[in-house]
């Protein structure tokens, strides 16, 4: 027998059945024949819920013209926790005079918070401050309005966050000071197998600072005050460490010997790179002080076809315009020592593309003979060096690795002390290079 198809029209509504035409819906059937009043949040509970508090509530709120005032206190005998070891603790020892914090703004008045602390005592520390869990030990603003500063003077200069905030800039730079220090002690510490190491100006006069960089995570390791081989050092003995140390297998750097004798001390084992930038760098200089010697002994006349040449010699061929392309292939016609300086400047460029060690040492080895013999005396001084460091030359074949990371990020240090017009002290400068390029982790709101 076959069942009839469902129909909505026979449903029971209120214990009858339905004999009109009229559909039924069934949503109609579950609808709530109430509805629940808006829920009222007094203020008080609202700022002690934000503020996460167990242990202590909120007393009162008044309103002035520059503050809201939010009065906090304990909340009956429940316990407190030691502000070292964060232990709860059964005593009270004291209480002190009352503290105000600044915390993040509600509407336009800012949050201000008022509290008299308790000292505790705590079985392992004795007599300590309590912990609050609306700031860090010591500290006169909210973690969340510490958060909230530190995320803005990444992008803006100290001076332009603490005006956004209504603060003063040397709490801005305590505020980055205790970010920093919160993230080199929490950061993720995974081993490095590659690393660069460069100098970044400070100011003027010569003064520098060493960065380290890991360049297979792209990240910013370590800042020393000076580009001196004492400073360096304790990269590899406080920062890394003996053990860690093991794991580094590239070193990439440019020619400065006390970095060559640092890693060969504490990371024998590593491989050291010298950076292609440096190379190339060096090898431009030379062509550049042929051409400016050349230009000082011509005559008037035979210095017209070689004027405004620099960029054009020291330009890649496939970065030439149409019309420097044409300009160039005029002046490589001249028998002169500046067109011998340009032809081994772009030999030597071959080195780069050879896969094979072999190869490279061999076009290397010819290219270098050549150079002795083309009476020019910056290249011959650029073949001794290249000479003395060939070590850490030949390997780029097989590694194909380049500071052009650490470069990138000297040029983001450079934008970091140009929007504040620079820093008086070095300490505040490597404060903000870790905050702004080290990718710290914020203190968490407990």
């Amino acid at each position: 027998m076959l069942r009839k198809p469902f129909d909505w029209k026979e449903l029971p509504v209120g214990g009858q059945l339905s004999s009109t035409s009229a559909r039924f819906y069934p949503s109609k059937l579950f609808a709530r024949t109430r509805r629940r009043k808006g829920t009222e949040v007094l203020i008080e509970t609202f700022i002690r819920k934000q503020l996460r508090l167990k242990a202590h509530t909120v007393t009162k709120v008044e309103e002035t013209e520059e503050f809201m005032v939010v009065y906090i206190d304990r909340l009956g005998r429940r316990l407190l926790r030691c502000g070292v070891c964060r232990q709860r603790c059964q005593e009270v020892h004291d209480l002190r005079r009352e503290r105000e914090w600044r915390d993040l703004s509600m509407r336009k008045l800012p949050l201000r918070l008022c509290y008299r602390p308790r000292r505790v005592e705590c079985p392992r520390c004795g007599v300590r401050v309590e912990d609050f869990p609306w700031a860090e030990p010591w500290a006169r603003v909210t973690t969340a309005l510490a958060n909230a500063v530190a995320t803005l003077a990444r992008e803006l200069s100290w001076q332009g966050t603490a005006r956004q905030y209504g603060l003063n800039w040397k709490s801005v730079a305590t505020i980055v000071k205790r970010a920093v220090e919160y993230g080199l002690r929490h950061r993720a510490r995974p081993p490095v197998h590659a690393i660069g190491i460069d100098e970044v100006s400070r100011r003027k006069g010569q003064v520098y600072l060493t960065v380290v960089y890991d360049l297979e995570r792209r990240v910013l390791l370590w800042v020393g005050e000076d580009r001196t081989e004492e400073a360096v050092k304790k990269f590899f003995t406080e920062e890394m460490g003996r053990r860690r140390c093991r794991t580094l297998q590239v070193v990439c750097m440019d020619m400065w010997a006390a970095y060559a004798k640092l890693v060969r001390e504490h990371a024998p084992h590593a491989q050291i790179l010298f950076d292609r930038f440096h190379i190339v760098k060096h090898l431009n200089e030379a062509v550049e002080e042929v051409r400016r010697s050349e230009m000082r002994r011509l005559s008037a006349r035979e210095k017209v076809p070689f004027k405004r040449s620099r960029w054009l010699l020291l330009k890649n061929p496939w970065n030439l315009t149409s019309d420097q392309k044409e300009r160039l292939s005029t002046l490589v016609r001249w028998n002169t020592p500046i067109v011998r300086a340009y032809y081994l400047k772009e030999s030597f460029q071959l080195f780069w593309e050879y896969r094979r060690p072999s190869r490279a040492q061999q076009h290397l080895q010819k290219w270098m003979n050549s150079a002795m013999r083309s009476r020019l005396d910056p290249f011959k001084k650029f073949v001794r060096m290249l000479r003395s460091h060939l070590d850490g030359i030949l390997p780029w074949t097989k590694l194909r690795l380049s500071n052009g990371a650490v470069e990138g990020m000297n040029n983001k240090i450079k934008s970091v002390s140009h929007r504040s017009f620079g820093f008086r002290s070095a300490k505040n400068f490597i404060a903000a290079i870790y905050h702004c390029c080290a990718r710290l982790p914020l203190p968490v709101e407990r």
